[in-house]
């Protein structure tokens, strides 16, 4: 597969990366390939896979898995031109290239930034200008490498397409190795001086790496060759999408296929499960290999409430849809939920009551306060779930309607699909959700809010629902952020980058 060299294959011509010194190469400009340099994974099979899977879906996957025999004989013993190729054909033919851009805008991304060689990282990183050269469609790794990586030119093969769609081809000169590298790096460095530095790991990286005046070799990636840290990276990924959580490999990749269909059924068991009274719908799940953990003091059943008292608002952190299921489920009764959007098949199988804001501040705040004075409520005040540890801005709204706060931190382990999507049908998400081996939810309800931290003592809506954004981060080790759903769709769905992290304002 592209980028899988043999250890022993690996360049001996040039000193290894980690005798080359990083500091003050500020003003020096650093050339590097992707797989096996800059990233500690040898393979570019999964990022194929990814696309293969988020575009063409699992049939699409299973054409790439049957091809990747043919791309590795043709890789190791006749072409590494001609097994990138065999890749890229079974991936993208009749792909819209467009759907190629989104996928390595809003997916590839959070895979990337998990694998990148701290040594390769430390020398490139230090370079004012930084320039990638690979034999990766441009197309897949461009958007990571600009926007998280800051990388100044990224140079890659070049995929055809006719009136918008790949055809599985590549343009001219064809797949960037060996001769075509050091080709490319001429051409776009012909106008000013080549590069000072270069990062590379296998022989056929030579012709490029002998036009610069130091040229380095990353050795093979160990077990003990940890990833560099997130927040070690330029931008941290808070926002992806995509449905697969793990990196497939050939065989992870396997055995999803092999699993969806039995994971199809044992979905509809579990969703089916929440048509149960909620004291038996614990156990029912329990049985079907869902984890519920339930932390802190769930409080009591309403007892009968006098003239004015409300119910009880509880204020949960927003990870999947179904947050609000599982925060019934947790407390043994069914408790009616506003949500902010909901597809039509959600609403249908949702075992609660579900109540859609209209996202007009009065009419939404009288149908909360009628809802109220029914019973207790659940409410996601972030307005849309957040996958990475980060918690999103509070809508204020929910703390001028009452002061019965109860906050409850929502968090939960997918292992093998993520329960939420911005670019797929959103009908899906509880059944991915489900389709996870053993998925798991863990409840935790704080105390009720204090009556002097609530609006009645005089704090304004903001300093409530930021309070209660601060209790629930820090019982989830999460950090705060002033980013809002607008910011979340505008990166996922849009055509703009990635938001910057900031503070919640008081």
């Amino acid at each position: 597969m592209a980028g899988n060299h043999k250890t022993s294959e690996h360049s001996c011509e040039f000193p290894v990366i980690s005798t080359c010194e990083a500091y003050g190469r500020n003003n020096q400009t650093v050339v590097s390939d992707l797989d096996g340099t800059l990233l500690r994974g040898r393979s570019s099979f999964p990022y194929f896979a990814l696309v293969a899977f988020e575009i063409g879906g699992p049939l699409r996957l299973l054409f790439l898995l049957l091809a990747s025999p043919i791309a590795g004989i043709l890789y190791y013993f006749i072409s590494e031109s001609g097994g990138i190729r065999v890749l890229i054909f079974a991936t993208m033919v009749g792909m819209k290239v467009s759907d190629i851009e989104s996928v390595a805008r809003v997916v590839l991304p959070k895979f990337y930034s998990n694998d990148m060689h701290p040594e390769a990282w430390r020398v490139f990183s230090a370079c004012g200008t930084r320039c990638v050269l690979t034999a990766n469609p441009r197309v897949m790794v461009e958007p990571f490498l600009k926007e998280f990586l800051d990388a100044d030119l990224v140079l890659g093969t070049e995929i055809d397409s006719w009136k918008g769609i790949a055809t599985g081809l590549v343009k001219t000169p064809g797949v960037l190795v060996g001769s075509n590298k050091a080709d490319a790096l001429l051409k776009a460095f012909k106008d000013t001086s080549l590069p000072e530095l270069a990062l590379g790991y296998r022989e056929t990286d030579n012709p490029y790496m002998k036009l610069c005046k130091e040229s380095y070799i990353v050795p093979p990636a160990t077990a003990e060759v940890k990833a560099v840290a997130i927040d070690k990276l330029p931008k941290p990924v808070v926002f992806h999408d995509g449905r697969l959580v793990q990196k497939p490999t050939p065989l992870k990749a396997l055995i999803t296929i092999l699993w969806i269909p039995l994971g199809f059924l044992l979905a509809c068991l579990r969703i089916a499960a929440g048509a149960l009274p909620m004291r038996f719908a614990y156990y029912a799940i329990w049985a079907l290999g869902v984890r519920v953990y339930i932390k802190g003091t769930p409080p009591p059943p309403p007892a009968k409430k006098s003239k004015g008292q409300t119910g009880v608002l509880f204020v949960c952190s927003h990870r999947t849809l179904l947050d609000p299921v599982f925060l019934s489920v947790a407390l043994g009764r069914r408790i009616p939920a506003v949500t902010y959007s909901l597809s039509r098949v959600s609403e249908i199988l949702s075992p609660i009551k579900t109540v859609r804001l209209t996202r007009d501040r009065k009419t939404d705040a009288n149908m909360i306060k009628k809802l109220l004075e029914k019973g207790d409520l659940v409410i996601c005040p972030e307005g849309t779930t957040c996958r990475e540890p980060f918690l999103l801005r509070f809508s204020a709204l929910f703390a001028e309607l009452t002061n019965e706060l109860v906050p409850v931190a929502m968090s939960n382990k997918m292992s093998m699909f993520y329960g939420t999507t911005a670019r797929g049908w959103k009908g899906m998400d509880s059944f991915y959700f489900f389709m996870n081996p053993s998925p798991v939810y863990e409840v935790t309800f704080l105390e009720k809010l204090p009556y002097e931290l609530t609006c009645a003592s005089g704090k304004s809506s903001h300093e409530v629902a930021n309070n209660i954004q601060r209790m629930i981060a820090a019982s989830l080790s999460y950090e705060c952020t002033n980013l809002t759903r607008k910011d979340k769709y505008k990166m996922l769905v849009g055509k703009d980058g990635t938001t910057d992290i900031s503070k919640p304002k008081d």
